[in-house]
């Protein structure tokens, strides 16, 4: 790791249904930069009404090979999300056929420490 920053960010993003089984999805590891840009697009085919039982989990970790990767920050959007992130779950759940793109601040909460 870079001395004053993470050295190879990837997010990881996981929706968790019902079951308890996880769908997941990473993307390409950005190597030696403190502003990666990730430009990539997932998509989980799942009943609209269903939907509104789901969280979308969204967590951002720094790759360091032999050592364990590092949480940086994540956000989760669901029902049981507060503020904008339950704005931004709401706003998705009455437009489902559109795109609803928002900016959320990472936060250094409880994570899935598994990959």
């Amino acid at each position: 790791m870079e001395a004053n920053g993470y050295s190879d960010p990837f997010v990881k993003i996981c929706l968790k249904p019902d079951m308890g089984k996880k769908a997941k999805n990473k993307t390409q590891i950005k190597k030696k930069t403190l502003n990666p840009e990730f430009n990539e697009e997932f998509s989980y085919e799942i009943k609209h009404a269903e939907l509104a039982k789901k969280t979308l989990d969204i967590s951002v970790w720094d790759y360091d090979i032999g050592k364990s990767n590092d949480y940086i920050g994540g956000c989760q959007l669901g029902i049981s999300a507060k503020g904008e992130r339950l704005k931004h779950w709401y706003e998705c759940l009455k437009n489902k056929d559109k795109k609803i793109e928002r900016w959320h601040t990472l936060l250094n909460e409880n994570h899935d420490t598994s990959d």
